[in-house]
């Protein structure tokens, strides 16, 4: 996809690690200019209290073929978002695409515990991180959007609409967190239409992220050494393959067909026809839903 993004805009909030980072990279690869955000730079770290930063995101970006640019902000801080979007439009007078990916809550969740079990200053720090940030981010960055037609904002969750609204996370504050995303880019997208940009919810599937490959005890170069203590991790995924499928959305230009939408990068793979770095194709929550849920008898391979 290299150069079908050129003189192209990006504002990627959340892209210090995971899927941000890969999706801010894939933008990047494919001649966007990218605006990666995020609180953890390598002057001080965020409560994720991990070692990855905005800096080296930016700098794999610009490796990978256009300009990256890291910028610190706390996206539950309305006058950072404002500035933010403030200094894009001074120096490019354009945005073209935004991907809302704040996360964080990771440490936040309490599993399998009912609501009056559940701490509620976690609990609301999870939402407020969640859906508070992605609310703000679109808040200001969509009026300089649309001011151009044929903008793009991908909501990035875990969990396609359809799968959310029939499988309890777990959690109801990650639940709720989850199912939140999916009907913000939905809502978007409605008000959107008539400025000719789209909105789109987009999930991977079993992500291979920094913290998922420290879960299992390993690494991107020995991934499988994993499926012995858990089988279905073989049909998990690089954040480069979600990376890409935001990268393909960007460069589609009849992504109007999206709008509304909530797919997972298995889908788009489909659809656009791109491949994760090992020449596969996931489709982890066709996996899981037609498998894992549904009883199938299946190979991992035949999801691949």
């Amino acid at each position: 996809m290299s150069g079908e993004l050129n003189g192209r805009v990006a504002l990627v909030a959340g892209a210090t690690r995971g899927a941000g980072r890969a999706i801010a990279v894939q933008l990047g690869a494919a001649g966007a200019t990218v605006y990666a955000t995020g609180r953890s730079t390598r002057a001080q770290r965020s409560e994720m209290d991990r070692p990855e930063t905005i800096e080296e995101t930016a700098e794999l970006v610009t490796a990978a073929g256009d300009t990256g640019i890291a910028v610190q902000v706390d996206h539950l801080v309305p006058e950072q978002v404002r500035d933010l979007i403030a200094r894009i439009d001074a120096e490019q007078g354009r945005l073209d695409v935004l991907v809302n990916d704040v996360w964080g809550g990771d440490p936040l969740v309490t599993w399998h515990k009912p609501i009056w079990e559940q701490p509620l200053e976690k609990g609301f720090r999870l939402l407020q991180l969640a859906v508070h940030t992605h609310i703000i981010t679109s808040h200001y960055a969509l009026p300089l959007l649309i001011r151009r037609p044929g903008g793009l904002v991908v909501e990035i969750g875990d969990g396609t609409r359809a799968y959310n609204e029939k499988n309890y996370r777990m959690s109801l504050f990650y639940d709720l967190a989850k199912t939140s995303v999916n009907r913000l880019a939905f809502s978007q997208a409605h008000e959107l239409r008539e400025h000719d940009a789209t909105a789109v919810a987009v999930t991977p599937g079993w992500l291979r992220s920094e913290m998922m490959l420290e879960i299992y005890g390993v690494t991107e170069e020995n991934w499988r050494d994993a499926i012995a203590k858990e089988p279905d991790f073989a049909v998990s995924e690089t954040p480069a393959y979600v990376g890409r499928a935001v990268a393909a959305l960007a460069a589609d230009p009849q992504r109007a067909r999206w709008n509304g939408k909530s797919v997972d990068s298995g889908e788009l793979a489909t659809a656009y026809g791109f491949t994760d770095v090992d020449g596969s194709r996931p489709q982890g929550f066709r996996y899981i839903t037609e498998v894992v849920e549904g009883g199938k008898k299946a190979d991992v391979s035949e999801y691949r």
